[in-house]
């Protein structure tokens, strides 16, 4: 976060030299105090336990995210699958209402022709009801009933051909009718059927987001509990660190315990314990690793951002993209990257973080950041 190299590359001989007599010096003077110093083990085997455990939270919420991502694809093929289906049966039942007005046409029709041939004419001619004697009877001559007979037979043979025509294709839209009703009694049978099943999808997609996001708090719960043990740890070991140095001349302003002695002096004019510049992100992260009792190794020179989690390889120590509250998170981002403390997990994919420098006026903030795109250091 600097436009500079955030530790410097070089000591002189000379002043390595003074350096380590004053390390001589100081050993001579004030023997270890091995007993005194507050042991991290007991901490981190409480975190490693937690962590194993937050580690499984995780590895099932991830299974259950791809299950669920499984169950959604399936129950986005049945929402689509019945929507096609749906759309067949508007057409069925679009067939189904033409066929219906159709058949009342066709019957409006057989009314029609036989009112416009006269009720008489049709109970004469078509029912036959009158027979040739009566109605030779009423004829005043022969020839009147020849014609009346030759009338009735021309009238009757129209009036059928007329009737049967109506009557035939009306039987064929009943019949086309029926067909469709099969289709259309099939085609619901089948969106019930999927219906049934969507929604049986629908309740396994969210019972299995349900089960994931349960393992995520669980997983935010123990990434809690961590980040007080971190606190405990740090607060067991403050005093001894650095010979007391780091417990005390904390003011408000230097935030996240960072030592007064690197705080309250202006930025970039002291080199911390690790070789960084100080008041810059990777000397305040150093601070909270090595205060919590864990080893910090010293990377003055090679010591930028960026240079952290390959440093960290080349040393053995894990690197991946998990995050776990005490680690360090690496973007790797600009000229020098930029480094931060994680202090909790939280079960949504963003941490809690502490940080220098993020301004670029070397200054203490904190925040809550997605961790995609983060590489995280595990010390």
């Amino acid at each position: 976060m600097k436009q500079r190299s955030t530790t410097p590359v070089a000591t002189s001989l000379t002043a390595r030299a003074v350096i380590a007599l004053a390390v001589v010096l100081v050993a001579i003077a004030t023997p270890i105090q091995l007993s005194t110093v507050a042991k991290a083990d007991r901490y981190d085997d409480q975190i490693n336990a937690i962590q194993k455990e937050v580690d499984q939270y995780q590895a099932a919420a991830r299974d259950l995210a791809g299950k669920a991502d499984t169950l959604q694809r399936e129950l986005n093929r049945l929402s689509n699958e019945k929507a096609q289906l749906q759309a067949q049966i508007d057409l069925s039942q679009a067939k189904y209402d033409k066929l219906v007005s159709d058949i009342a046409a066709n019957e409006a029709k057989i009314a029609a022709n036989r009112k416009a041939l006269g009720e008489i004419i049709a109970d004469l001619y078509i029912d036959g009801k009158v027979s040739a004697l009566e109605m030779l009877a009423s004829s005043s001559n022969i020839g009147d009933y020849v014609d009346k007979q030759s009338y009735r037979e021309s009238i009757s043979d129209k009036l059928s051909s007329t009737i049967n025509e109506i009557k035939a294709l009306k039987k064929k839209l009943e019949s086309d009718k029926k067909d469709v009703e099969l289709v259309l009694s099939d085609q619901k049978t089948q969106r019930d059927a999927l219906a049934a099943k969507e929604n049986e999808q629908a309740t396994l997609v969210a019972q299995t987001k349900g089960e994931e996001a349960a393992y995520q708090n669980l997983s935010a719960a123990k990434s809690k509990d961590i980040a007080s043990l971190r606190a405990a740890q740090v607060a067991a070991n403050a005093r001894f660190i650095g010979g007391g140095s780091y417990a005390a001349g904390n003011g408000p302003a230097c935030g996240g315990g960072y030592p007064g002695k690197w705080c309250n002096i202006p930025m970039d004019s002291t080199v911390d314990d690790w070789g960084m510049y100080n008041r810059e992100c990777v000397s305040y992260t150093a601070f909270k690793v090595a205060q919590s009792g864990r080893n910090m190794p010293y990377w003055g020179g090679i010591g930028n951002a960026n240079q952290w989690d390959d440093n960290a390889r080349s040393q053995g120590i894990p690197v991946d993209y998990s995050p776990r509250a005490g680690d360090v998170a690496v973007s790797n981002a600009g000229q020098y990257g930029h480094v931060m403390y994680v202090e909790s997990v939280n079960g949504n994919g963003t941490i809690n973080i502490s940080q220098y420098n993020a301004d670029w006026r070397g200054t203490y903030s904190t925040n809550t950041i997605s961790a995609s795109g983060l590489v995280f250091i595990h010390f």
